[in-house]
């Protein structure tokens, strides 16, 4: 019998393997440098420079092991110190790391470090502003897979970096049955039997759009349920029915849900909002790299 005592709304990405962040360095760097860095060779091969990245804005800093990954993958001997963490607050005109070695390897590594840094920094940084505009409400903000094709679980790990937490990574960790699903299957209780059969011990999750719907996926033994464009009425509603019933299911919100609607939302009572805005509509967080030539 499937056990509903723990369904799995959210997983947790607190560290990456280090071996996919060489790989999607590798691959960035090779993207970047092609035949080799043209510019760069206009420097003496045995100059030596410090440099510092700076931050521009407030922001939440992510992506320390990618800007260290770039920058060894092109020369060992680069030193990097870093002055904060990943998950750290960012001030205006803050040093973020303190860089010295060759100045070839450094000027050729310069953007594609940066590149990581500020996406991955405004991944976590949207995530923190969802985080705070409910904080004290008890609801959880979540990721979703609307990610950057290869940088997934990069900005996953920079969703935990900005304090949400993770939905599904794939189409492989959870069962979440939407409208087309429904109309393949014939019905919600059909999709929900099926999964049950088909994927045990995965959580099961159905995305409705009426509060019929709602009662359906309820009687079919849900996991969690996704309130996909509910208004506020009819999610209070959906948690009044769902405490009411026996064992409860684990209510997401999602759908149209921004900054200034994201606190109202979770006050009717839901457990979670998926936010797919934090990963899909990532601004890039203003971060510069200046160079000291030493003699």
């Amino acid at each position: 019998m499937h056990d509903r005592s723990r369904p799995r709304a959210a997983i947790l990405i607190e560290k990456l393997d280090s071996q996919i962040i060489a790989r999607q360095v590798a691959a960035a760097l090779a993207e970047d440098l092609g035949s080799g860095d043209v510019t760069a060779a206009l420097v003496p091969a045995s100059q030596q420079v410090r440099a510092q990245i700076l931050a521009r804005e407030p922001a939440v800093l992510c992506g320390i092991d990618w800007a260290d990954a770039t920058f060894k993958q092109l020369d060992a001997a680069i030193r990097l110190e870093w002055m904060v963490r990943d998950g750290d607050r960012l001030a205006a005109d803050m040093p973020v790391v303190r860089l010295s070695g060759p100045a070839r390897p450094i000027l050729t590594g310069e953007r594609t470090a940066l590149n990581f840094l500020q996406t991955l920094s405004g991944t976590a940084t949207a995530a923190a502003r969802y985080v705070e505009a409910v904080a004290g409400t008890g609801c959880r903000i979540l990721d979703t897979r609307k990610t950057l094709p290869g940088l997934r679980l990069a900005q996953k790990y920079a969703t935990r970096c900005g304090g949400a937490q993770n939905h599904r990574l794939g189409l492989y960790d959870m069962v979440l049955i939407k409208e087309n699903h429904i109309i393949a299957a014939g019905s919600i209780g059909g999709a929900v039997a099926t999964a049950r059969r088909m994927s045990p011990g995965l959580p099961v999750e159905v995305e409705v759009e009426t509060l019929a719907e709602f009662d359906q996926a309820r009687e079919a033994g849900a996991d969690i349920i996704l309130l996909d464009e509910l208004s506020l009425d009819d999610m209070r509603e959906a948690v009044k029915r769902n405490r009411a019933r026996g064992p409860k299911a684990k209510l997401e919100a999602s759908g149209s849900i921004n900054m200034s609607t994201v606190r109202d939302v979770a006050l009717t009572g839901v457990d979670f909002i998926s936010i797919g805005g934090i990963t899909k509509h990532v601004q890039a967080v203003d971060l510069s790299m200046r160079l000291e030539f030493m003699p």
